[in-house]
């Protein structure tokens, strides 16, 4: 008797212990799983942007915004926050290569990403697939948030649809420059060639002419045999190419030098919106026109941001996206501190209801305006600007 009591209270008094130090072991119910993070463990999160080649300035300044975020945000239910860093390669490739590495790491939470929309379209799948998410801060293609086109859930932005952006440098073009006769270039990018596709629509039903729609080959440094055929379909009054740095460069330097095209107007987009646009454009740049999101932030929260990011990488923003990125970074942090389920010193993060909370996010006071998410992962206060490149500077100059 006495030995079986002696059992009975080491039995108890195990079970005390084991209670006492949270052995009871958390369950999971959430249907996608759960990133877990036990004492001490960072939660992990990665981003995926073009930080090398030709367009790393718009990737690295997206980079940024991120790392300021974490800095500002420090920790979340006292673990620290850690990122990894990846690289999209602004093409399909980089896309599918990044989305694969980060989805094959249970620790990985969410994703800022991506840069460019061509590595947003096979990177969304992957990351849908494992039940991921991923909040992009400057995928701006139609067909990405397009549930008959490319969306998968688990995806969501804070940068403008380009349905926006297209309309917008159309009104421009027609309304304020006077034009009547357009021409558009793409490169064959989602980005690229649906923003040129708004735009060309959107000039259209104002009232004007398109007189070629055509494209260039991501990697061609002779775009002489295309302008020529711009030049000889019209020649246009205005070309408009919502493409990257290096074939940007070669078109605008190119153009000058194809017979009738001499005085036509040049413009751009957001993908070009760079100190490395602004050198692979040179002397031939000036003037020309940018369409691209508004970045006349105001408030104390971006003044903060703006004197961090100076004091840490030494310069004003290097690209466009610096905010969308640091605003989707804080978007993912609110919804982590709404869905974790603290089991002691461990915390326990569902992916449904991470992404659940995400889409209904509403009325999200952000750098670049008041964010509310749609059904399909538009979460952007919208609101474009067209620069000039003056002396080497873009300036806003409308609306």
């Amino acid at each position: 008797m006495k030995r079986s009591m002696l059992i009975i209270s080491i039995l108890i008094g195990l079970a005390m212990v084991l209670s006492a130090c949270g052995g009871a072991t958390y369950e999971c119910t959430d249907p996608l799983g759960c990133a877990s993070y036990g004492p001490d463990e960072p939660v992990r999160i990665a981003s995926a942007l073009v930080i090398s080649g030709p367009n790393v300035d718009l990737g690295t300044d997206s980079q940024y915004g991120v790392e300021i975020a974490i800095k500002f945000q420090e920790e979340l239910f006292g673990h620290p926050i850690e990122l990894q860093a990846e690289d999209d390669g602004c093409s399909a490739e980089g896309g599918q290569t990044a989305g694969q590495k980060i989805v094959s790491d249970p620790s990985i939470v969410a994703v800022v990403g991506t840069s460019c929309s061509g590595a947003g379209v096979p990177m969304s799948e992957v990351i849908s697939e494992a039940g991921y998410v991923m909040v992009s801060p400057s995928n701006t293609s139609p067909s990405l948030t397009d549930p008959d086109v490319a969306w998968h859930e688990g995806y969501l932005r804070t940068a403008h649809n380009d349905e926006v952006q297209g309309a917008a440098m159309a009104e421009f073009a027609y309304n304020e420059l006077g034009v009547t006769k357009v021409a558009a270039i793409h490169d064959g990018d989602p980005y690229t060639e649906g923003l040129a596709k708004v735009f060309a629509d959107s000039f259209e039903a104002l009232g004007g002419t398109v007189v070629e729609f055509t494209a260039v080959n991501k990697g061609d440094t002779d775009m002489r045999p295309v302008l020529a055929a711009v030049a000889a379909a019209g020649p246009p009054e205005l070309i408009y190419y919502p493409v990257f740095t290096a074939e940007g460069g070669f078109l605008t330097k190119q153009a000058k030098e194809v017979s009738g095209l001499e005085d036509t107007i040049l413009a751009a987009a957001d993908g070009m919106i760079s100190n490395a646009a602004i050198e692979a454009v040179g002397e031939a740049g000036e003037g020309m026109y940018f369409s691209g999101p508004d970045l006349g932030f105001s408030g104390a929260l971006y003044e903060k941001f703006l004197a961090q990011y100076i004091e840490d990488y030494g310069s004003e923003p290097i690209s466009v996206f610096h905010a969308h990125a640091f605003d989707a970074t804080n978007m993912i942090f609110a919804c982590i501190e709404s869905v974790a389920i603290e089991d002691g010193e461990s915390i326990h993060i569902g992916r449904q209801a991470l992404r659940d909370c995400l889409y209904a996010t509403e009325d999200f006071n952000g750098i670049t305006g008041s964010l509310t998410c749609d059904e399909y992962g538009d979460c952007a206060d919208p609101k474009i600007a067209v620069n000039q490149l003056q002396d080497g500077v873009y300036v806003p100059i409308w609306p």
